[in-house]
């Protein structure tokens, strides 16, 4: 049997840095670990657990995950929900995990989208999976452009009424939407603490559609996802595409992604990073970073060897 786990006294001096996140009380570390893949129940789980534990190990304490990660659907809440009992049950109050609703998740009109019925149920569902009595963020994965925003966000408050999440977060709603969710949740005395959204080198999205700005002036914080567009920014692709990368595969990034201006372009900055003396990932991550508003970049690692190269971007930012 393994022994049991014990995390690293020295967690808080490791170099992980800190930000408030908006006008709130939390403080996200600058890296955050998402569980989009590599957890799900087609991995392995001491995989998933090495590099969780290194992770807390390192400083992060912030853990983000939805009901449809995997695969299959609901299984990494499952792998996350293992960890949390053998692992980190001791620590519980050190973590700040988050789930997220409103992708498919099962069969039939009440499985997706953004009901109170789904987000309701399916909360209800990640809590059990996760071995958790409540979560400490809450986010609408996206925008519902049919059902009543205020059916979507009512729902959400009265998930943090009922105690079962601390604090709401939403994925990806355009501005105008968004722009309604902070007035209504402020509203009801439970602001908006958070949005995600995909920010990287490649994708500006956040920045030229106002998203970042509104939150910076409203006190809502912001955290990337596919902060290295699934790869491209790194030197994974710079010599072609491996027959095991994620492109070759086929799954989540299609091998057209990768033109020749792209190719040139990733080179280019390769060559910059390695002038810097970084990688191309870590100037990836540092670029985030260094974006005014930005609380945390959420990545993914499929080992902790990764998971330890994207980490030194912190101690260089120092």
């Amino acid at each position: 049997m393994e022994e049991i786990y014990k995390a690293d006294s020295s967690r808080y001096e490791n170099g992980m840095q800190y930000r408030r996140c908006g006008h709130s009380g939390v403080l996200l570390p600058e890296v955050s670990l998402g569980f989009w893949h590599n957890f799900g129940a087609v991995d392995p789980l001491q995989r998933s657990r090495d590099i969780a534990r290194y992770a807390f190990d390192h400083g992060i304490t912030h853990f983000d995950l939805a009901n449809n990660y995997g695969p299959p659907y609901g299984s990494a809440e499952e792998t996350f929900g293992k960890l949390m009992k053998d692992d980190f049950m001791p620590y519980r109050d050190e973590m700040f995990i988050s789930t997220k609703a409103g992708y498919d998740m099962w069969p039939g009109p009440y499985g997706n989208w953004g009901s109170r019925k789904y987000l309701m149920a399916s909360l209800n569902q990640s809590l059990k999976r996760m071995n958790l009595e409540y979560v400490d963020l809450f986010y609408s994965h996206r925008y519902d452009p049919e059902t009543p925003l205020e059916e979507t966000l009512q729902a959400m408050v009265d998930i943090v009424k009922q105690g079962k999440a601390f604090y709401l977060g939403i994925s990806r709603w355009p501005l105008q939407a968004t722009r309604f969710a902070i007035d209504y949740l402020a509203a009801r005395d439970t602001p908006l603490l958070i949005y995600q959204g995909r920010l990287n080198m490649l994708n500006h999205e956040p920045l030229s559609e106002g998203i970042i700005d509104l939150c910076i002036q409203r006190g809502v914080g912001f955290i990337s996802f596919s902060p290295l567009a699934q790869g491209l920014l790194t030197n994974r692709y710079l010599d072609g595409i491996p027959t095991d990368s994620r492109m070759a595969k086929g799954r989540s990034l299609k091998q057209a992604a990768l033109t020749p201006s792209l190719l040139n372009q990733l080179r280019q900055w390769n060559t910059e990073a390695q002038a810097a003396g970084m990688t191309l990932a870590e100037k990836a991550l540092k670029w985030i970073l260094d974006t005014r508003g930005i609380t945390s970049v959420l990545i993914g690692a499929s080992s902790t060897s990764q998971l330890q190269t994207n980490l030194e971007v912190v101690g260089k930012r120092q």
